[in-house]
């Protein structure tokens, strides 16, 4: 499809296999289970009018950040990386302020909902990465679920002048359709007015034909919680094509923002994109 919007895409992954630290994926992801490049990207990139994205990490391992941030050296629409590093290791400080030395690292994201206990990033042994972070002007990419919040707010109290983003609407359980805890907590977060969110990775969460119906609930509660200033779109690339393809996507949420005013759909599509992240 030919879209109308120009477009930021907030968050699209890339991996190559014999890279040998995506620890996550294996055959059993099926088409997952391949190589995806920047060249599989740029025909739905043209086709969607998006104008750039922002390349987000895929493993826990500095090494894939170094190779991110070297695609996004040698393609121009790669607006920006968010990173991993180790937030606990003793040489976090330095990593940080290394890695923060190339313009196109915007941020990290640790696998918050991959780590083992809910209180994690409640800790404060991790409070000095986080002040490195807030001092070389780097983004938080939250990957949690409905069980996490609790102590992503303890974290965010401790750090007020972090930005953080919420990926994938915190991964409502769409499926199951049991959505009052996640109402709840996605209420309490977007009360903290540095907090946005992503409108992303909900295909994913939704049976194997999801529809514009099963996830208008989902969306309808991130606009009353965050509004059109807070919500960003993402791909999710190549990972929604689980459930459908990168224009797929796209005409659902086109569909999702239709009746909203002009404006608030460019903030969501793309000018919030650009600002959360620093864009140019």
């Amino acid at each position: 499809m030919t879209n109308s919007h120009k477009v930021i895409d907030s968050h699209q992954h890339f991996w190559k296999l014999d890279r040998g630290d995506y620890n996550w994926l294996d055959k059993s992801f099926g088409i997952l289970y391949q190589d995806y490049n920047p060249a599989d990207l740029k025909p739905y990139l043209g086709a969607a009018n998006v104008e750039q994205t922002i390349l987000v990490q895929a493993a826990q391992t500095i090494e894939e950040t170094e190779f991110m941030l070297s695609l996004a050296d040698r393609n121009e629409f790669i607006g920006g990386v968010v990173g991993w590093v180790d937030l606990e290791a003793e040489s976090v400080i330095t990593d940080i302020a290394r890695l923060a030395r190339h313009s196109k690292l915007k941020g990290v994201r640790p696998m918050i909902q991959d780590i083992e206990g809910h209180q994690w990033i409640a800790n404060t042994k991790l409070s000095p990465a986080i002040d490195a972070l807030v001092h070389h002007n780097l983004r938080f990419d939250a990957l949690v679920t409905t069980q996490h919040i609790d102590s992503l707010i303890v974290m965010m109290n401790r750090h007020p002048s972090l930005p953080v983003v919420i990926d994938h609407g915190a991964k409502p359980p769409i499926k199951s359709g049991n959505l009052n805890l996640w109402r709840q907590k996605i209420r309490e977060i977007s009360s903290h007015q540095n907090v946005y969110c992503k409108l992303s990775g909900l295909l994913t969460e939704c049976g194997e034909n999801p529809s514009v119906q099963e996830i208008t609930p989902v969306f309808e509660h991130l606009m009353t919680c965050f509004g059109p200033d807070r919500l960003i779109w993402g791909s999710d690339w190549p990972v929604v094509r689980l459930r459908a393809e990168y224009g797929d996507w796209l005409s659902m949420t086109n569909d999702l923002i239709s009746e909203l005013p002009a404006m608030s759909q460019r903030k969501i599509m793309s000018s919030n994109a650009k600002h959360f992240y620093g864009l140019n």
